[in-house]
């Protein structure tokens, strides 16, 4: 490396990572603060509903995260990196502002929700192509042995981004008070002003990468990077290889150790929301700092063997973990489940997969009345079969309740006929020793910490040489296009669906543990076909190694 390249070195390394670490923070506010923005936006519907919509505007980001890959990976192969991830910081840091200035839905109507949905949606789109520049940006500037340890700052900014958006959460619900959820929730989206102007400022003194300049100076760009990415078996192989073999697995052990666990804690284990905030706080902040140390592993031993094994960790130890997680968080629960078991009778062929990734289903048999009441509430069940044409019915402990048919009901009249039957059978829970909240003075935080900085310990060891290893798997001319959309893929739709799917399989099981079988399976899938499919490309152990400015 030239002198002159290795002194910027650092200054690269933090102006492409501090402009992405502001870029997540933005991106997660929105998911941090659901609850209310429900109450802002969707208050002309009931809560349920109202959240459900809320949830899916924060979808709609991840569902276009693919699209803005290709928009923006494309500019970037051919405009180049710096140009164009200037481009998305200042889309994403403009959208997030407005958000903090827009009318709630008393003051616009419905017009609010859909300019928020369209402001996220913005924000979708400049993460898709974010990632790709600030990641392709720092390894082009970095040699083989050293560029994981060097993308991992990339890594980090996720976690920290995450981070940093419950921190100025937490501090601004202190300071406010009930104030917060009237208008003190502004403050977040309105601080990223600042974050924007200084992480602008900083980007516009880099210069553009070196290999991006040698290429265009020896006229070697791709003048149709999505046509040379796409339309030739022997790129489109390695991209799905990329998508299915690495970053599905890492979305899996990411969203199941940053956020399905926090899904888990407070709606399965009724765990406080604060708490669960702070101590997932404290984990982020033991755990991401060893994202450097699994990028440093990979420039020693190898990308490939770093991912996949801790994707095989993070797999087969994903069981037991949140078993333990309820033994520390709520140990009253696991008393009631063990000494007044749940039973459902039902007719299997009454009994929906309840997924729902756009809100518009609705699931009004007996069975899926019950089904979805247990699943929300984080009770485990044993399922049994009735003979068809027979209305489900319930068993707690030794008590019975039977379930109402709402298939031929109206809406008005569905609707508060589950909200009776939910009553009742909140009461009937609780007498059975089911609790419905876990009682602070239960819950182990020293444990909770443990567990959540192991999972935070998996996620740092997949993440941390995940840049170094999608950049070296593409050439230069097409790299920004080519890692981008199996990422944004990855983590967008295969990760972004995992909430839902998780609720589907818990819904469908009656074991709370049951949605955890979907980052398992796809986690130890990546890591057959990247041991089957995908080359090591660190050049002294690599089999087929991409030389950085091919």
């Amino acid at each position: 490396m030239p002198e002159q390249q290795r002194h910027l070195l650092p200054r690269v390394v933090i102006a492409a990572s501090l402009g992405a670490l502001f870029e997540w923070y933005d991106f997660y506010l929105y998911g941090s603060l659901a609850t209310v923005l429900a109450k802002q936006f969707f208050s002309g519907l009931e809560p349920s509903s109202a959240f459900i919509l809320t949830l899916l505007a924060f979808a709609a980001g991840f569902v276009v995260r693919p699209f803005g890959a290709l928009v923006f990976g494309r500019l970037g192969d051919r405009a180049g990196r710096k140009y164009t991830f200037l481009i998305t910081l200042m889309m994403m840091g403009v959208a997030t502002f407005l958000v903090g200035l827009l009318p709630n839905y008393a003051t616009a109507g419905v017009y609010a929700p859909i300019a928020l949905v369209v402001l996220r949606m913005v924000q979708g789109l400049a993460l898709g192509g974010e990632y790709g520049g600030a990641a392709t940006y720092v390894a082009e500037h970095v040699p083989p042995e050293r560029r994981a340890a060097a993308t991992s700052w990339i890594q980090m900014t996720g976690s920290f981004g995450l981070m940093l958006s419950l921190s100025v959460i937490l501090l601004c619900r202190y300071q406010l008070g009930e104030a917060f959820d009237v208008w003190g929730w502004r403050i977040p989206f309105l601080f990223s002003a600042l974050l924007l102007c200084v992480s602008v400022y900083v980007r516009l003194q880099l210069q553009e990468s070196p290999v991006f300049l040698a290429m265009k100076a020896a006229g070697k760009t791709s003048q149709a990077p999505l046509s040379e990415a796409f339309g030739h078996w022997r790129y489109v192989r390695v991209v799905l290889c990329a998508l299915f073999g690495l970053a599905v697995g890492q979305a899996m052990v990411t969203y199941t150790g940053e956020i399905y666990v926090l899904y888990f804690l407070t709606v399965s284990l009724k765990v406080d929301a604060s708490t669960v905030n702070e101590l997932l706080v404290a984990a982020l902040a033991i755990g991401t700092p060893l994202t450097w140390v699994a990028g440093y592993l990979a420039d020693r031993i190898g990308r490939k063997t770093v991912i996949l094994v801790g994707c095989f960790l993070a797999a087969v130890t994903f069981m037991p973990i949140f078993k333990a997680l309820t033994h520390y968080a709520n140990p009253a629960l696991e008393s009631a489940i063990l000494h007044a078991p749940v039973v459902v009778w039902a007719d299997p062929h009454r009994c929906s997969m309840q997924f729902d990734p756009i809100g518009k289903a609705r699931f009004t048999t007996s069975c899926d009345v019950v089904k979805s009441a247990l699943a929300r509430g984080g009770i485990p069940y044993t399922n049994i079969d009735l003979p068809a044409g027979q209305s489900a019915r319930i068993r707690v402990g030794e008590r019975d309740l039977s379930v109402f048919e709402g298939s031929a009901l109206r809406v008005v009249d569905f609707d508060r006929r589950n909200a009776a039957f939910r009553s009742d059978l909140t009461h009937l829970l609780g007498e059975a020793g089911y609790p419905l909240r876990a009682v602070p003075q239960d819950v182990n935080h020293w444990a909770l910490l443990g567990l959540l900085t192991l999972l935070m310990s998996y996620v740092a060891i997949v993440y941390g040489p995940l840049a170094a290893w999608l950049v070296e798997l593409f050439p230069a001319r097409i790299r920004y296009s080519a890692m981008s959309l199996p990422y944004h893929l990855g983590f967008g739709w295969f990760g972004g669906f995992l909430p839902a799917i998780a609720f589907m399989l818990v819904a469908q099981s009656g074991d709370i543990y049951g949605g955890l079988w979907y980052p398992i399976v796809a986690a130890l899938g990546s890591v057959a076909i990247g041991l089957l499919w995908l080359p090591e490309t660190l050049p002294r152990h690599g089999l087929a190694a991409a030389p950085i400015a091919e």
